[in-house]
């Protein structure tokens, strides 16, 4: 008979393990595990306040590191874009710059007594609004449904067998017999074309990547990994991409944001800069520097509107885009193959492929969404 099974402890390291097997790890469990978090989270809520304290110190201190942030943040999307890499700093800098903006103008601005209640409920009123469209931005873009074959293969571990050809049967061969791999501009196109018509006889594109046929103006992320309708840009501020149907909600974040941002500039001035209108208070105001109250104030204002300066040109071409019917990414395929016309010095690129008049154009924006894509047969392979 055999013996009786006991209970005993065993320590790690008196575990047998085989040659080039990692030694197994302590895990706990409970509410005193590890919470894992982000690093690229961290630099904003530390930095920012730091910087901008230091700057309200003296005039030239605040010239120096105001001009420096938007080159290190422009070096620093630089970085991730060509490492293809997915990160949170952006989204946290957004966020917190939002956050400590309002506690500054809250703490530094109101209590002067020139600004009214009803002019901080307004203030307020335009943030709640903008973090709500963002809120709905942040949700599903429009991702082409996963092949059931690859959701299988992603949840049992198996590497996809479908990678090298359609789930036909026909490997390594591809619709149209041509296949690419290349990486332009942030769209992968490791994907064959095909002419597939449709119902409505629109050409569709084979994303080796997802394994689905895409739709008319779909395109692939390379950082988010998946294929979304009508694909805009992938958006580092708020980590996700722009496309079919976040599109609108994005567009009322960044109004929403311009609206607000102004607004809350125009009182910090009127406040500091007495008797200045907003436009010179913000290039001459004498008393900005009497105190350190004010001068964290100006140094905030300026701070905002280097921000809204960057947001507002993004805005602009959006505006454009929408009016011609052209997104970003359509854009970037026309200037890359030379099939576009540039229109208002190079501000707009006019493919002329979907433009069919401002009014038409607009309507057509704002129908986005507004009925969910039909799932047909091709769509899932």
């Amino acid at each position: 008979c055999p013996p009786p099974l006991t209970c005993c402890t065993v320590s790690l390291r008196q575990v047998p393990r085989r040659h080039g097997q990692p030694r197994p790890s302590r895990a706990v469990i409970g509410p005193f595990a590890p919470v894992k978090i982000k690093v690229s989270l961290v630099p904003p809520l530390v930095l920012l306040p730091v910087f901008l304290h230091v700057a309200a110190l003296h005039f030239l201190l605040g010239l120096v590191i105001l001009t420096s942030l938007p080159v290190v943040v422009l070096w620093y999307y630089y970085l991730t874009h060509r490492r293809k890499e997915r990160t949170l700093f952006f989204l946290s800098l957004g966020l917190f710059s939002l956050g400590y903006m309002y506690y500054v103008f809250l703490q530094e601005v109101v209590p002067r007594g020139h600004v009214g209640h009803s002019q901080v409920v307004a203030l307020t009123g335009g943030l709640v609004l903008m973090l709500a469209a963002l809120s709905r931005a942040k949700k599903d873009p429009g991702y082409l449904p996963i092949p059931a074959s690859d959701e299988k293969s992603s949840q049992r571990g198996l590497p996809n067998k479908g990678v090298r050809g359609s789930s036909n049967g026909l490997h390594g061969v591809t619709p149209s017999g041509a296949a690419g791999g290349r990486a332009v501009n942030g769209e992968t196109k490791g994907y064959s074309r095909v002419s597939a018509e449709e119902s409505e006889g629109v050409k569709k594109d084979w994303c080796t990547k997802c394994q689905l046929v895409r739709p008319a103006r779909a395109g692939h992320c390379r950082l988010c990994g998946r294929c979304v309708r009508r694909l805009d840009h992938h958006c580092v501020w708020i980590n996700s991409c722009v496309g079919e149907q976040n599109h609108q909600a994005f567009i009322l974040a960044l109004s929403f944001f311009m609206l607000t941002s102004v607004y809350g500039i125009t009182l910090t001035l009127h406040t500091v800069c007495r008797g200045r209108t907003p436009f010179v208070a913000l290039f001459y105001c004498p008393g900005a520097y009497s105190d350190y109250s004010s001068a964290l104030s100006f140094t905030c204002v300026w701070y905002c509107a280097i921000v809204t300066a960057g947001m507002g040109y993004i805005l602009l071409i959006q505006l454009l885009n929408i009016s011609y019917n052209v997104t970003e990414r359509e854009a970037r395929l026309a200037l890359r193959d030379n099939t576009g016309r540039r229109l208002l010095g190079g501000l707009v690129i006019d493919t002329g492929q979907y433009n069919r008049g401002f009014l038409c154009n607009w309507g057509h924006f704002l129908s986005l969404g507004s009925s969910p894509p039909q799932r047909s047969a091709e769509d899932i392979v």
